[in-house]
């Protein structure tokens, strides 16, 4: 027999991680947050079925990296729902894994101290503790699931999930997809490619097969049942955005074509804003005027915002850091996304009502 080593030649080193089950026994769900998860989810699924005829928006931060700023955020953000409600429902956005074309900061999850330290173990606990105080709250909470062995981790705590632009594509978000236990928003392409979400959408909505881990951590076959909540994101691509009617009604006749669920979520950051913060509260005029002239296919809008606007780069002294800016995409502030809601909010709350009337 040969003595070359063939195997992990590449790999530096492996460390055994805390189980899904080890994880949630010492952060488990209060009843009190296993209630805001289900009554979100249902919320949403009644929203995208009809039976309840208002929007659902998921705002908040491009990606969180201060626990503590994202906990002042959403003690904001859910006195703002409330006073939205009969119109609105507010999920907060609360993204912990960040796609990378190259390389750059991967998320909380990843390197939570934002040192190229990796401490994921960690980063699991301070992510799943957050979320349990957000759901505690009363206020639903939003997550793009990016790495599939993550959502065994946290997804117990999640009430809509997205995949992303780059990864809509990927058989393995389509078969992870298929399994998870909420609404499931697919973005369009980077480049604008419509396609696969739509492709996605029909995937997701069969059952599946494939590998994966269970609770207690070991390989597993993971067979699904199949999500019939999956839903379109338009987020713009190729430089150009795609929450117009002329976009939108291509879309509504894409899905009516695959003979899938006429759902449109209107992204109104990333292409749709050129990544200019100050655009998104335009594309939500846009979109408010499009439902006030007949539009019913947008359930839903996604709005990147934050404490204070803008973004920063992780600064070699993280004391330089500035308190409740994202460090990711930039991000508008919180006195324009409490203006922004409560604008859509006035507009529309005299006409969700008789929609699909």
């Amino acid at each position: 027999m040969s003595g070359k080593k063939l195997e992990n030649l590449n790999v530096a080193s492996q460390e055994q991680l805390i189980t899904p089950e080890a994880l949630k026994a010492e952060l488990p769900l209060s009843d009190k947050a296993a209630d805001t998860v289900a009554s979100g989810r249902q919320a949403i699924y009644d929203i995208m079925d009809g039976k309840d005829k208002r929007l659902f928006i998921v705002v908040g931060p491009c990606s969180i990296h201060d626990p503590e700023a994202a906990r002042d955020y959403a003690s904001r953000l859910k006195k703002l729902a409330d006073e939205v409600s009969d119109t609105l429902l507010i999920v907060m956005r609360v993204y912990f894994e960040k796609p990378r074309t190259t390389v750059g900061w991967k998320g909380l999850i990843n390197d939570p101290h934002l040192n190229d330290t990796f401490d994921i173990e960690q980063g699991l606990h301070i992510g799943r503790r957050l979320l349990l105080d957000i759901n505690e709250m009363g206020l639903p909470a939003a997550t793009e699931a990016l790495d599939p062995i993550s959502p065994q981790y946290l997804q117990d705590t999640i009430a809509w999930s997205a995949i992303g632009a780059r990864t809509t594509e990927s058989q393995t978000h389509r078969e992870m997809s298929s399994g998870l236990s909420m609404a499931i928003g697919f973005k369009n392409g980077t480049d604008g490619n419509l396609d696969v979400a739509v492709n996605a959408m029909n995937s997701v909505s069969h059952p599946h097969s494939f590998l994966g881990i269970d609770q207690q951590g070991r390989g597993a076959i993971i067979r699904t049942k199949g999500n019939n909540y999956g839903h379109v994101v338009l987020r713009g691509g190729g430089g150009k955005p795609n929450y117009d009617s002329v976009n939108v009604a291509l879309c509504e006749r894409a899905l009516e074509k695959a003979k899938l669920r006429q759902s449109i979520m209107v992204d109104c950051s990333h292409a749709n804003s050129n990544k200019d913060p100050g655009i998104q509260p335009l594309v939500m005029q846009d979109v408010t005027r499009q439902i006030i002239e007949g539009n019913e296919s947008i359930q839903s809008l996604m709005v990147e915002s934050n404490i204070n606007w803008g973004n920063q780069s992780i600064p070699e002294n993280l004391d330089d850091l500035k308190y409740g800016v994202s460090i990711t995409d930039a991000c508008i502030d919180w006195e324009t996304t409490e203006k922004a809601i409560r604008e859509m909010r006035e507009k529309l709350k005299d006409v969700l009502p008789n929609r699909g009337k």
